[in-house]
């Protein structure tokens, strides 16, 4: 289930929600470390549990919840192969125009990369038929180039930083 669409329109900047009522949803519970995860001698594969992990405490850039709060993070859409070495997460905007879908992105990309080994390919992108401009924002959170260019940017650098920080 996706957020009530009941925000009041507006730019980002006119300090209008695009979203003043989202749907908030409970959080999972904390995965149990096992005895084989606390063993540095047994090899860990990397699955989707651990990445939702990762991912599930960022910040909304519009709301004081968490992306899993919002449910636009589930572990059902995150998919791992480490043998492949491949992630892909599919993230769920709370209504169909949301300006903030790349930056969403973006912050799950920022949030993931320093977590992940090198040898790994990320794939982040919106859920199929959940937002009007998805195909643009897919191509842009796809492009590394653009990615890069628009971490560069200080000001959508410190906004990005700002999403990822946990809540206790």
């Amino acid at each position: 289930m996706v957020g009530s669409g009941g925000g009041g329109g507006g730019a980002v900047g006119s300090g209008l929600l695009e979203n003043a009522n989202p749907l908030a949803y409970e959080r999972s519970g904390e995965r149990p470390v096992t005895a084989g995860e606390e063993d540095e001698h047994v090899p860990d594969s990397i699955d989707a549990r651990e990445i939702f992990d990762l991912i599930r405490s960022i910040n909304d850039p519009e709301h004081p919840l968490t992306l899993e709060e919002l449910n636009v993070v589930e572990q059902v859409r995150v998919q791992v192969s480490d043998p492949e070495s491949t992630v892909a997460v599919a993230f769920t905007p709370t209504i169909p125009h949301c300006s903030r879908a790349t930056l969403i992105g973006l912050s799950i990309k920022v949030k993931l990369l320093p977590s992940l080994p090198q040898r790994f390919k990320m794939d982040v992108h919106i859920t199929p038929g959940t937002h009007a401009s998805e195909h643009a924002v897919n191509k842009q959170l796809a492009d590394k180039e653009r990615v890069a260019a628009a971490l560069e940017n200080t000001h959508l650098l410190e906004v990005v930083n700002l999403c990822p920080s946990a809540r206790s």
